[in-house]
């Protein structure tokens, strides 16, 4: 990275990017580096199928875990969602965003995508953004699954570039990744 594009992202937000594989402790991480944030609305991005058990049991354990001063606002809308709102934010996790486009076309979707980093771009308070990282391993004999590792990864690299800060969590440790890091030209 830059000096150029440092002086230029510190301009663009407050946006506070977490990313991690599965059970490596990102949400855990996003919750304690918003936990000084007052008047913090947490977006939960999922349906609630009330027939997953363990989806179930995830959720309420996240629940739990959130600070009872927290406003939970529970939805699948996030565009919607953030031009209503303009305090400051958790939204865990922005996988919800893509399953809820992933049957949309390339087009479609892309339309999406830039509609929400333009809204993210847009936002004066703090946002902090949880994402998982997929990817790193096996490739999905499924289009569905392919389409989503695709379009999360893209979204995630373009949030990675809007964010002032940007953390890796693994195996419960987190990693400022800004700091080891150079961004990759395009």
């Amino acid at each position: 990275m830059n000096e150029k594009d440092l002086t230029i992202k510190d301009n663009l937000s407050n946006i506070v990017f977490i990313t991690g594989g599965t059970k490596s402790g990102k949400s855990e991480f996003a919750e304690h580096l918003a936990k000084e944030t007052k008047k913090l609305s947490y977006i939960a991005l999922s349906k609630n199928n009330i027939d997953d058990k363990e989806w179930q049991k995830k959720i309420n354990l996240h629940r739990k875990r959130r600070p009872k001063d927290w406003e939970s606002i529970e939805t699948t809308d996030l565009l919607n969602t953030l031009r209503q709102e303009d305090g400051p934010l958790l939204i865990d996790s922005i996988g919800g965003f893509v399953m809820e486009s992933i049957e949309k076309e390339h087009k479609e979707w892309s339309i999406k995508m830039s509609s929400l980093i333009s809204l993210l771009m847009k936002r004066k308070s703090k946002t902090f953004i949880v994402g998982e990282q997929v990817g790193w391993s096996l490739v999905s004999e499924y289009k569905i699954g392919n389409t989503y590792i695709e379009r999360i990864g893209e979204l995630q690299k373009r949030i990675t570039k809007i964010s002032k800060d940007n953390w890796l969590a693994i195996n419960g440790r987190a990693i400022k990744i800004d700091e080891i890091s150079l961004e990759i030209p395009t």
